[in-house]
C-alpha cells in the first residue's frame, strides 16, 4: 500500500486518562495542544485517526496478567491493590484500565500505520507513558504504550527499532523492557539521575550481556540550556543511529525539559524543542527510511509550554513547520483566558531563545562535554565507533 502522508492519532476519549484533582499530569495540555494546532491550520485537511483500546493480548506483550487484573480491579477495590497503584504519583481513577488501554491503542495504531506502509510518519500525542514497568505503575504511567508498540513492531516486519527519549526523566520503563534485546536501541537524554527521579539512567547502564551497547544514557546537568543540550544530542545520537541502522525510529517527546517546567531543572525552550523535532525528523529520513513514530510524554507547564511545543511536534511530523515568530492565534488565547483569566499566556510560537551550538570537538569546553566523553567511551566501541574521533 502506498504512503498516504503522515498520520495523526487523536480522539477526545484520550482525555479520559485523568489522574484527577491537582495532579500535574493534566489532560488539558492535550486538549489545548489540539486546539492550538487547529487554530494555526496545522491539522487542516488531516484525518485524525480514532484509536481502539489495546487488547489484553497486546498489553501482555510487556505487562504481567496479575498487574492487568490489579489495574482493572483498583477503582472498585477497598483494599491496597499494590503494584504502584494508589500512590500520590499514580492515584487510582475511574475506568483506569479503559483509559490507559486507549492510550496504548493510540500508539499501537500509529505503529500499525507505519508497518502497513500507509504512512511513513505517525504521531500519538497522548502516548509516551515511558515509566510503566512490567508489574507496576510508575511516574504517572499505568501501561507502557511505547514498549507495547515496539514489541508489536518487532513481530510485524521490523528487526531493528531505535527508541530516542528526550523527556527530562530517564526512559526507564522502555529501557527495562528491552534491556536484554539486541534488536532495540534505547537512547535517553535526561537530567542527571543524582538530581532527579527516577534515579536511574547512568552512563554505566549499557544493556544486558547479550545486548551490550543497546542501552544508551546521556545524563545532563541541571540548568543545561538548548545549545549544550543539542551539542550532546548531536555528539551521540546520529552516530549510533548510523551504526545501528534501525528500520524505524520511535521517539518519546516529553517537554518537561523546559526551563519553566515545575517538576525538573533543565533549561530548554520551546525553540529548542522545535529544533529537536526537526533533528529527529532528519535522522529518521537518513537512518530509518523516513519511518518515524512520535509520542508525547511529560510536560507540566500546561498553558505556556506544552501546547506550543507539541503543536511544533505535530507540525514537524506533518511537514507543516510553524515559524517561531508566528503569533499565537487570538481564538486560542480567548478560549484559554475564559478558563484562566489571570494566566500569563504566550504571544508567539517561539521564545526567541538561541539554539545554535558548536559541535562537540573532542575536548572539554562546555559543561556537557564530560558527559559526552563518558557516554562515547562507554558505548561507541561496542558499535565499532571511535569515541575520541569527532567524525564518528
Amino acid at each position: 500500500m502506498g504512503e498516504r502522508g503522515a498520520a495523526v492519532v487523536w480522539d477526545s476519549g484520550l482525555l479520559g486518562y485523568d489522574l484527577g484533582g491537582d495532579h500535574p499530569f493534566n489532560p488539558v495540555r492535550l486538549e489545548l495542544t489540539i486546539r492550538l494546532a487547529r487554530a494555526l491550520g496545522v491539522l487542516e485537511g488531516v484525518e485524525l485517526l480514532v484509536p481502539e483500546p489495546a487488547s489484553e493480548d497486546e498489553l501482555l506483550r510487556v505487562h504481567d496478567l496479575s498487574y492487568l487484573t490489579a489495574v482493572r480491579e483498583a477503582p472498585m477495590a477497598s483494599w491496597d491493590v499494590g503494584h504502584g497503584l494508589g500512590t500520590d504519583d499514580n492515584p487510582v481513577f475511574d475506568r483506569m484500565h479503559e483509559a490507559t488501554s486507549l492510550v496504548v491503542g493510540s500508539t499501537l495504531l500509529a505503529a500499525q500505520r507505519i508497518a502497513s506502509g500507509e504512512s511513513k510518519r505517525a504521531v500519538s500525542i497522548a502516548g509516551g507513558l515511558h515509566h510503566a514497568m512490567r508489574d507496576r505503575a510508575s511516574g504517572f504511567c499505568v501501561y507502557n504504550d511505547c514498549a507495547v508498540a515496539i514489541s508489536w513492531l518487532l513481530d510485524n516486519g521490523f528487526d531493528r527499532v531505535a527508541y530516542v527519549d528526550v523527556d527530562v526523566h530517564h526512559g526507564d520503563g522502555v529501557q527495562a523492557a528491552f534491556y536484554d534485546d539486541p534488536r532495540v536501541l534505547t537512547i535517553s537524554l535526561h537530567q542527571h539521575p543524582v538530581t532527579l527521579w527516577p534515579g536511574t539512567g547512568f552512563v554505566t547502564e549499557l544493556g544486558g550481556r547479550q545486548a551490550q551497547g543497546t542501552a544508551v544514557n546521556v545524563p545532563l546537568p541541571p540548568r543545561t540550556r538548548d545549545p549544550d543540550w543539542h551539542r550532546a544530542f548531536t555528539a551521540v545520537v546520529p552516530s549510533l543511529l548510523g551504526a545501528f541502522k534501525p528500520q524505524v525510529l520511535v521517539t518519546q517527546c516529553g517537554v518537561d525539559t523546559h526551563e519553566e517546567d515545575p517538576l525538573a531543572d533543565l533549561s530548554l525552550s520551546v525553540d529548542g524543542h522545535r529544533a529537536t523535532y526537526r533533528a529527529l525528523r532528519a535522522l529518521a529520513d537518513e537512518h530509518a527510511g523516513g519511518r518515524w513514530l512520535a509520542t508525547g510524554g511529560g510536560g507540566y507547564a500546561l498553558l505556556r509550554v506544552v501546547p506550543r511545543s507539541w503543536t511544533h511536534l505535530l507540525a514537524t511530523v506533518l511537514d507543516r513547520d510553524v515559524d517561531p515568530a508566528a503569533a499565537v492565534p487570538a481564538e486560542w488565547t480567548r478560549a484559554v483566558r475564559h478558563a484562566a483569566p489571570n494566566a500569563d499566556l504566550p504571544t508567539t510560537m517561539g521564545e526567541g531563545k538561541p539554539t545554535a551550538f558548536a559541535p562537540w570537538g573532542g575536548v572539554l569546553e562546555t559543561p556537557v562535554d564530560a558527559v559526552v566523553r563518558d557516554v562515547r567511551r562507554a558505548v561507541f566501541p561496542l558499535h565499532g565507533l571511535d569515541p575520541d574521533d569527532p567524525r564518528d
